[in-house]
């Protein structure tokens, strides 16, 4: 098991009552999953994929990364898990305009104090497997939105997380480059990765072996149906 949640419930304080997004979620994600939470805007999905992250910790419930109790680990610990086990693949791609495509996915190897020439062969090797081999050098602004998203890929993958984690990775390109990141993730989970991707849309969570639905903070389907 790579990370399990139980009963994990999110609340935010509304003046003087508390909103709850999150309701007593259950969620299990096992080694070469290929996982898909589909919800509407509002259901609570980015709040779930935010704790799933580790970029914010849950009300109550358990929620356990591989041996890890999130809820008792520091700052730098969540940290520290964000950069090794979790490759992030974000709508906006979050790539930094300046560096170039193997620059940018090197940054969590250099963050993750791997040494110069060992991040550039592992950030060459990561942009191989993306099919952007003749792009190393190009920044963010020369290169198509499918192009940075598969440089977005490459960063996510070139750590060899436990769990790539896709935010809507399809929601800001075209349907031709959309399907061509799709048929990626494909490639990806056949050699072996574990994803879980949020969405909003069905087209999108079908390329999943499982899907999962969030509605009213609610998550249902899969493992909840078992």
């Amino acid at each position: 098991m790579i990370l399990s949640m139980t009963d994990i419930c999110k609340d935010y304080p509304m003046g003087k009552s508390v909103t709850q997004v999150l309701k007593n979620v259950n969620l299990s994600v096992s080694e070469g999953d290929y996982i898909a939470i589909m919800g509407p805007s509002g259901s609570g999905k980015t709040t779930l994929m935010n704790i799933i992250g580790c970029l914010d910790v849950p009300t109550s419930g358990e929620y356990l990364f591989g041996e890890k109790d999130i809820k008792k680990c520091k700052k730098k610990q969540l940290a520290d898990l964000r950069n090794k086990k979790i490759g992030f693949v974000f709508q906006s791609f979050n790539l930094l305009p300046k560096l170039t495509a193997l620059d940018n996915v090197a940054l969590p190897l250099l963050y993750g104090g791997v040494r110069r020439s060992e991040r550039r062969r592992r950030a060459k090797e990561a942009l191989e497997r993306v099919g952007l081999a003749d792009r190393v050098d190009y920044r963010p602004d020369q290169l198509s939105g499918g192009q940075c998203q598969r440089v977005a890929i490459a960063r996510a993958i070139v750590g060899n997380p436990d769990v790539i984690l896709a935010d809507e990775p399809t929601g800001a390109l075209d349907s031709q480059s959309g399907a061509q990141v799709m048929d990626l993730f494909h490639t990806l989970h056949e050699q072996g990765a574990t994803i879980l991707m949020i969405t909003h849309d069905r087209n999108v969570a079908e390329h999943a072996e499982t899907i999962m639905h969030i509605k009213d903070g609610v998550l249902t389907g899969g493992d909840q149906d078992e």
